[in-house]
């Protein structure tokens, strides 16, 4: 007798989980965004990525989904050549002014490409890389297809990270502490289930990224945090309106840069939202599927 594990077609219930949820952005969303994404120093999250990624000295990489170059401009500066792809022109265009002013414009190589599109001929042939990667970037409905294009273009080794938890614009703590139901996405799991399927041995590490989230008012705060209600607690929003008047306090550093450029508002909570990223690796040399 088979376990229903083996026989569960994963990419077909990663589409079918796909389906469900809103559809991926566009890249004029990411175009007007980009300004405020300019990376001014190396974020913990993108030091523990490259970390895990263990890229030897003087590999080449492509960054897949890369945005404004928060792994692409501090592994230029390491001295690796970085294929920097994204579907967004005016992310690229902030990628390439931060390679300037970092001094590596010419390890970086800016690519227009979405994950559906067509790889090889956009240049990525077969083991055109020596590492692939793609944090927190992948968004297509073909997820098997995603990750074998990755193994396909890398000659040593691919790196991934997906949601651990609920999501990353969902905080677990708030939405207990409210009496809130906690849906954990796991997207990992199928990206997981899928490489095995493919025959390849990928290994799973976390990393744990701390964001502060600011607020121009209490009213907004309430605003962006309903967000998370979707799909079934949408009756919670007085508890949360209470919540937020018990821990919204004032931003000491308003004004200044956030996280991704823009300003920061004058209000946050009064304590940091966790969000859990699982890093899966793998061996792209010799994979039986590809």
């Amino acid at each position: 007798m088979r376990s229903a594990l083996l026989e569960t077609d994963w990419n077909e219930e990663w589409m079918a989980l796909q389906a469900q949820r809103p559809a991926p952005d566009d890249p004029a969303r990411w175009d007007a965004r980009a300004r405020h994404f300019r990376p001014r120093e190396t974020h913990p999250y993108a030091r523990d990525f490259i970390e895990l990624a263990a890229i030897g000295a003087g590999e080449s990489v492509l960054d897949m989904g890369c945005g404004a170059g928060s792994l692409a401009i501090p592994l230029a500066r390491a001295g690796h050549r970085v294929i920097a792809a994204d579907f967004s022109a005016r992310m690229l265009e902030v990628l390439e002014e931060g390679a300037r002013d970092a001094g590596v414009p010419d390890l970086v190589r800016a690519l227009p490409l979405a994950w559906d599109d067509d790889w090889e001929a956009a240049g990525l042939g077969p083991g055109c890389v020596d590492v692939a990667l793609a944090s927190r970037s992948i968004a297509t409905s073909d997820l098997r297809a995603a990750l074998s294009r990755l193994t396909r273009v890398a000659r040593r080794r691919c790196c991934i990270t997906l949601s651990a938890d609920a999501g990353p614009r969902v905080d677990g703590r708030i939405l207990r502490a409210i009496g809130a139901r906690v849906a954990h996405r796991g997207d990992y799991v199928y990206a997981f289930n899928i490489l095995v399927g493919m025959g390849l041995a990928p290994e799973v590490r976390y990393i744990s990224s701390m964001r502060r989230d600011t607020f121009r008012s209490a009213d907004d705060a309430v605003a962006e945090l309903s967000r998370m209600l979707a799909g079934g607690n949408e009756d919670r929003i007085g508890a949360l309106r209470a919540y937020v008047d018990g821990h919204l306090v004032a931003n000491p550093d308003a004004g200044a840069p956030g996280e991704k450029g823009g300003p920061q508002g004058p209000f946050m909570l009064d304590r940091e939202r966790v969000v859990r990223w699982a890093f899966l690796s793998w061996d792209a040399a010799g994979s039986p599927d590809m």
